[in-house]
């Protein structure tokens, strides 16, 4: 089951995803998919690590997402945008390259035998990328958001703490 979780940033969706997780395992999985790109970013990190207690295994994979999902788990990936971000990166901004391997690799999660809840941003709901960088992986996150959605058996946007059940 693919549980596909979206909204703006500081929407709750981290809290929703980390409690519905808690309701169907007692031992839940945390995929972080970040790389860590400042000091900034590391207190991000940090803050989201102790948002966990002892009952989460933590697993760290930037790209190769499938491979590290355990099977008949329970596992929470944070976040699409961050995963996303690391295609982008290695392929020099190249949204059509970072799609195509981002879908393949999503094709292998939606092979895994496992409950998934996987968070995404609605970075297109915000002001407009003033770079035309910014404005290419805006596309990028969409279309992406786009195709998890549609193969996803539920879905909810996060707005101010509220979960909204889209499917």
């Amino acid at each position: 089951m693919i549980h596909y979780i979206t909204g703006g940033e500081r929407s709750g969706k981290s809290s929703y995803a980390q409690n519905l997780a808690l309701q169907y395992s007692d031992t839940p999985y945390y995929l972080a998919t970040s790389r860590v790109w400042d000091k900034g970013h590391q207190k991000r990190i940090d803050l989201h690590i102790q948002d966990r207690d002892q009952r989460w295994i933590t697993i760290e994979e930037e790209k190769a997402i499938a491979q590290a999902i355990v099977t008949d788990s329970v596992v929470v990936i944070d976040c699409v945008t961050l995963w996303l971000t690391n295609f982008f990166v290695d392929t020099e901004n190249d949204v059509e390259n970072s799609l195509q391997q981002a879908k393949a690799e999503f094709d292998k999660v939606m092979n895994c035998s496992a409950t998934i809840l996987i968070i995404s941003n609605e970075i297109g709901m915000g002001v407009h990328a003033t770079t035309a960088i910014g404005r290419k992986f805006t596309e990028l996150q969409g279309w992406m958001n786009q195709y998890i959605a549609k193969h996803a058996d539920h879905a909810t946007f996060m707005v101010s703490g509220i979960p909204m059940k889209l499917k």
